[in-house]
C-alpha cells in the first residue's frame, strides 16, 4: 500500500467521458446519449472479494489468533485480562476508526502528517464510492475502510505485549483512543497516503512494517518501562501457562497474515502471488532459525521458540511482501529471527526491563530489520521487485530515514499520552490486584475452576 490508495476513482473516467461527450456534441450528436446512459465503472468482484476475505483474515489475527498468543503466555491469573483486553481494543478501535481515524489517515487534506476532517464520521462515503487500487481497477470504498480498520485495530492490541499483568482496565482503553489519533494515525497517513511525509521521501512498506510493528513494539517497550516491572519479576515463576494457546495463536496469526501481506495488493490478480508466497518462506525461514539457535544456545529448541520464531518471520516479512523475491524473503526472515531471538533471550536479561511477551523483542526489532533489510533486497540483481527509480543506497536510506521518524513519534507520543493518562486515571493495577491476579480483580471471573 504505497501508492495512493484513496482517490476520487471515478474523477478520471467523468473528466474522459466530458471530453469525448463534447467531441461527440460537434461531430457525432447521435454518440451523445450513449455516453451519458454509460454504465458507472463497477469494482471488480474478484478483488472485492478478495479484499473482504483479507479483512476477515486480519481480524482473525487479532481474536482469536493474537489473543491466545499472548493468553497462553501470561499466567493463568491474567489470561482473561489479556483476552478481554484485545477484544475490547479491537472494537474500541474499529469505532474511533469510523468516527475520525479513517479521515486522519486517509482524508483529502493535503497535508503531510494528517488527513483532515473531511470523511470523519465517514462523511461522503456511500455504497457507490469506490477507491482505486494499484492500476485502474477499483473496490467499494466501504471495503478499503474495513480492510485499514483491521490493521488499526490489532496494531493498538499488540502494545499490550509489552506490559501485560499489570496494567488497569479502563486507563488502558482510554490511552488506546488517544494513542491511536495521535500515533498510530498519522503515521498510517505518513507512510501510505500520497501526500503523507513519507510516502513522499518514497519509503517502501508493503503492509506495516513501520505503520503497525516498529510502532507498536516502540509503545509497548515505552508503555513497559513507564509501568514498571511486574511484581516478583526475576523471583517468581512466570513462565507461559498455556504453550499450546502460544501455538494456535502463532499458528492463526500465521494464517491471518495472508490477509495482512497479500491482502495490502487490493487485487486479486497475478502479482498478488509474490507477497503470498513470501509470507509462506520468510516465516519458515524464520521459525527453522529460531529453533536452531535456540538449541544451540539451550541444548533444546522449544515450542514458545519457535512460536516467537513464526511471529519474527511474519513481522520482518511485513513491510518486504511485495519488493523482495521469495530467496530474498528466506534470508531477511532467518536474519530477523536470529536477532529477534538475540534480543528477547539476552538483551532483555541484560538490561533487565520486563517486556512481557516480547512485544519489543519481536515486532520493533523484527520491524526494524524487516524494513531496512527491504531497501536491499529490493535490488533487481536479488531478485526484488522495486519500484521505478530505484537505487539501493539510497532507498536504505529512505528506509532508515522512515525508521528513525517511526521510533521517535511513537516513542515521544506514546510517552507523553501514558503520563497523561496516568496523571488522570493511574495505569498500573493495583499491588493487591495484581498479586490475586487481573482476571478477577479488572473483570470479577477467572478463567479456570478447580
Amino acid at each position: 500500500m504505497i501508492r495512493k490508495l484513496i482517490k476520487p476513482a471515478l474523477g478520471g473516467v467523468a473528466l474522459l467521458a466530458g471530453s469525448v461527450a463534447a467531441w461527440a456534441q460537434e461531430v457525432a450528436p447521435p454518440v451523445v446519449e450513449a455516453i451519458e446512459e454509460a454504465a458507472p465503472v463497477l469494482p471488480e468482484s474478484g478483488d472485492t472479494t478478495w479484499m473482504m476475505v483479507s479483512s476477515l483474515l486480519v481480524l482473525m489475527m487479532l481474536i482469536p489468533g493474537l489473543a491466545l498468543f499472548y493468553g497462553g503466555m501470561v499466567r493463568s491469573k491474567n489470561v482473561l485480562s489479556i483476552l478481554m483486553q484485545c477484544t475490547m481494543i479491537g472494537a474500541v478501535v474499529m469505532l474511533v476508526w469510523a468516527f475520525w481515524g479513517y479521515s486522519f489517515a486517509f482524508g483529502d487534506a493535503e497535508n503531510a502528517i494528517f488527513g483532515g476532517f473531511g470523511k470523519a464520521f465517514l462523511s461522503g462515503v456511500t455504497a457507490d464510492s469506490m477507491a482505486a487500487t494499484f492500476t485502474d481497477h477499483v473496490i467499494p470504498e466501504y471495503v478499503f475502510i474495513a480492510f485499514q480498520m483491521t490493521f488499526a485495530a490489532i496494531t493498538a492490541a499488540l502494545i499490550v505485549g509489552g506490559f501485560a499483568e499489570r496494567i488497569k482496565f479502563f486507563p488502558l482503553m482510554v490511552f488506546i483512543v488517544l494513542w491511536v489519533t495521535a500515533v498510530y494515525f498519522p503515521i498510517a497517513h505518513m507512510v501510505w497516503d500520497s501526500d503523507g511525509l513519507m510516502y513522499g521521501w518514497g519509503t517502501y512498506d508493503f503492509a506495516g512494517g513501520t505503520v503497525v510493528h516498529i510502532n507498536a513494539g516502540i509503545t509497548g517497550f515505552v508503555g513497559a518501562v513507564f509501568l514498571g516491572k511486574r511484581l516478583g519479576f526475576g523471583k517468581d515463576n512466570m513462565a507461559p501457562h498455556n504453550v499450546p494457546y502460544v501455538l494456535i495463536g502463532a499458528a492463526l496469526l500465521w494464517v491471518g497474515w495472508f490477509g495482512f501481506n497479500a491482502g495490502s495488493n487490493l487485487e486479486a490478480n497475478g502479482f498478488v502471488g509474490l507477497p503470498f508466497i513470501n509470507t509462506f518462506l520468510a516465516t519458515a525461514a524464520a521459525a527453522v532459525a529460531w529453533a536452531i539457535v535456540e538449541g544451540l544456545a539451550k541444548g533444546k529448541a522449544s515450542v514458545v521458540g519457535a512460536a516467537s520464531g513464526i511471529v519474527a518471520g511474519l513481522v520482518a516479512v511485513t513491510p518486504a511482501a511485495g519488493f523482495v523475491g521469495p530467496m530474498g524473503a528466506i534470508v531477511l526472515g532467518a536474519i530477523a529471527s536470529v536477532a529477534c531471538y538475540f534480543f528477547c533471550a539476552s538483551v532483555k536479561k541484560t538490561f533487565g526491563y520486563d517486556d512481557s511477551l516480547d512485544v519489543f523483542g519481536l515486532h520493533a526489532v523484527g520491524g526494524i530489520i524487516g524494513a531496512i533489510g527491504t531497501g536491499i533486497l529490493a535490488s533487481p540483481s536479488l531478485g526484488g521487485y522495486p519500484l521505478d527509480g530505484y537505487v539501493m543506497g539510497t532507498q536504505i536510506w529512505i528506509q532508515i530515514k522512515a525508521v528513525a521518524l517511526t521510533i521517535a513519534w511513537s516513542g515521544i507520543g506514546s510517552l507523553i499520552l501514558y503520563a497523561i493518562v496516568n496523571v488522570i486515571f493511574g495505569l498500573r493495577a493495583s499491588p493487591e490486584q495484581e498479586r490475586e491476579g487481573l482476571d478477577y480483580g479488572s473483570h470479577g471471573e477467572v478463567a479456570y475452576h478447580s
